[in-house]
């Protein structure tokens, strides 16, 4: 997709994005160092437009992100501002991320039901004139409130009076590519499984996906396996291009 020198993309009439969802480890890489400056790298290298980060922040104590927030500021993206905690940038360890330009317009931490402490981070933007949800999160590892959590997201979603296009992305935990939870996905949504993007160095499980309401087309997507991202993290991570199919009128 085009950039523009001066700032931020160059959006096409049809508001075609490129979206990206990364379990960064708490930026601990396969060499077992924290290495922040290296997740960055890797998100460079993906160049997306929107991404979802699982595992940002320290699970304990003040909930600490593991991403400067001054790394952040001096790059391309600015934060979805979900965080309840002074040291957090995201909910539950999950991030919003959009390139700079874009209008952010509010952002909202949500809790799901869970055995174990895990949630979602949603935002709204404006883009080329069009509105837009977003939602990152990290479901259930055990597998036993799998299906309540998307179902919740869902009802997020659906109760919602406006109409908005949707795109739901992040580790899902789940290994099988229609089985199980992602079950519930099976009125309407689509469900874009890029590959095998766990473990990052030799990744058997597709566990990372990216979930659209219908008013998307998915161009193309891909796990991002590179020397660098292989390392970064134990996840490697997933992108997508979509772009709003016709019928979907702008919501402003």
């Amino acid at each position: 997709m085009g950039r523009n020198i001066a700032g931020g993309s160059r959006i096409e009439r049809c508001v075609r994005l490129r979206f990206a969802s990364y379990n960064i480890h708490k930026s601990v890489g396969m060499d077992r160092r924290r290495d922040p400056e290296r997740i960055m790298a890797v998100l460079h290298e993906i160049d997306a437009d929107v991404i979802a980060l699982q595992e940002v922040d320290r699970r304990i104590g003040a909930r600490e992100t593991t991403l400067p927030r001054k790394q952040i500021d001096d790059s391309p993206w600015r934060l979805v501002q979900v965080a309840r905690r002074p040291r957090s940038i995201g909910w539950h360890g999950n991030a919003l991320l959009v390139r700079r330009g874009y209008d952010v317009h509010e952002g909202e931490p949500l809790d799901l039901p869970t055995l174990e402490p895990r949630g979602a981070a949603c935002g709204e933007i404006t883009i080329a004139g069009t509105r837009l949800r977003v939602i990152g999160t990290h479901l259930d590892l055990s597998g036993l409130r799998r299906r309540d959590q998307i179902r919740s997201l869902i009802a997020v979603v659906d109760a919602c009076r406006r109409d908005l296009p949707t795109v739901l992305m992040g580790d899902f935990n789940q290994w099988g590519r229609a089985t199980g939870a992602m079950r519930e996905f099976a009125r309407g949504w689509q469900v874009i499984t890029p590959g095998r993007s766990y473990p990052s160095r030799q990744p058997i499980a597709s566990l990372d996906r990216i979930c659209t309401t219908p008013h998307w087309e998915c161009i193309d997507h891909a796990v991002h396996h590179t020397a660098l991202s292989a390392v970064a993290s134990d996840h490697l991570p997933i992108v997508a291009t979509l772009t709003l199919r016709k019928s979907a009128a702008p919501a402003q």
